[in-house]
């Protein structure tokens, strides 16, 4: 392939990768508690060009090197920004910001019925009919007992997490920290899934009661990484169309005389 054409078509691949990006955390700029992402992107190793057939070579003994060229970048990896979002106040009783570092623990059963532990910065908890603190998309809440049943009666949560139901002691929320958090992975569900090489610390933050914690997406800085990655992807796309034109001469006028 022409050198240019596919280092243009590299290009775009990767400005559509941004887009993806992009777009899925203005999708979820509303989703508490969310962690945008951002891409990172790194340069094709760079290749070195030579003269090949040069008829001046017969003539003058040179050197037939050219130089180094980049073939342009590509995405090597989507890492999660895990910078704190605002703290708006709810009034929920089961809404719980955490003030801080660390993630609250969430019970999740994958497709196969295996049960694993998840972890989340979203808050906004609820209880089912059997009075279980769960997730609003249906995981369960975990205790340092397991799942938290809450009885009827007035609720408070302290700021270590403990939960009290008309002053009595009902469980306190296991709540973790990581050394590592760049290792941690997005599972769905607001959830992430830790590696074997995610190292865990002790929780050290505080909980919020009636507080929310916002994503951390601001839509503004978005649209405008939104409008420079369509800005140069089109430019990509004309390049490929102008050495597209470029080559069609080349082969059908050219080459015929």
């Amino acid at each position: 392939m022409n050198r240019g054409l596919y280092t243009s078509a590299i290009g775009m691949m990767t400005q559509m990768n941004n887009m993806d990006v992009i777009t899925n955390n203005i999708a979820n700029v509303d989703n508490t508690g969310f962690k945008k992402d951002t891409t990172v992107v790194q340069s094709f190793s760079e290749e070195l060009m030579k003269r090949l057939n040069d008829p001046a070579q017969s003539l003058v003994k040179r050197d037939n090197n050219i130089g180094t060229v980049s073939l342009g970048n590509f995405v090597t990896e989507v890492s999660t920004d895990f910078g704190v979002g605002s703290i708006e106040k709810t009034e929920g009783t089961y809404d719980l910001a955490i003030n801080g570092d660390g993630f609250f623990v969430i019970e999740s059963r994958d497709k196969n019925g295996n049960v694993t532990e998840k972890y989340t910065r979203d808050g906004s908890f609820t209880l089912n009919a059997n009075k279980e603190l769960m997730t609003k998309e249906g995981n369960y809440v975990l205790g340092e007992n397991g799942r938290i049943v809450i009885p009827d009666g007035k609720v408070t949560i302290s700021e270590n997490g403990y939960i009290y139901s008309n002053g009595e002691f009902v469980d306190r929320l296991k709540l973790v920290d990581f050394e590592n958090k760049e290792t941690l992975r997005k599972y769905g569900d607001n959830l992430y899934n830790k590696i074997d090489e995610t190292v865990t610390k002790p929780f050290t933050g505080s909980i919020m009661q009636q507080y929310i914690e916002t994503s951390n997406v601001n839509v503004v800085d978005e649209m405008v990484k939104m409008i420079n990655v369509s800005r140069v992807y089109e430019l990509n796309q004309k390049m490929i169309q102008t050495q597209d034109t470029v080559l069609g001469k080349a082969v059908n006028d050219i080459a015929r005389k």
